[in-house]
């Protein structure tokens, strides 16, 4: 039997026009902004303006709307 990991966030950076998120596992998830529409077309201070969902199940940005779960990144 295997054993469900659950992947949660534990910050969220920017750089090269990636997102880049950190998990608390040690894994590290960069994904291209442009998967984002939202996300591409906001503001460094909106962008930095983020929430954790859960116990880092997901990531919101309540200035652009924008939620994104952290099993969703891993899926591409």
């Amino acid at each position: 039997m295997m054993n469900k990991v659950h992947a949660l966030a534990k910050s969220v950076q920017f750089s090269d026009g990636d997102m880049i998120v950190s998990l608390i596992d040690g894994r590290t998830i960069a994904v291209p902004l442009v998967w984002f529409p939202r996300l591409a077309s906001a503001s460094q201070k909106q962008l930095t303006n983020y929430e954790l969902l859960g116990d880092g199940e997901g990531i919101h940005w309540p200035d652009v709307g924008e939620d994104i779960s952290v099993v969703g990144l891993l899926r591409g």
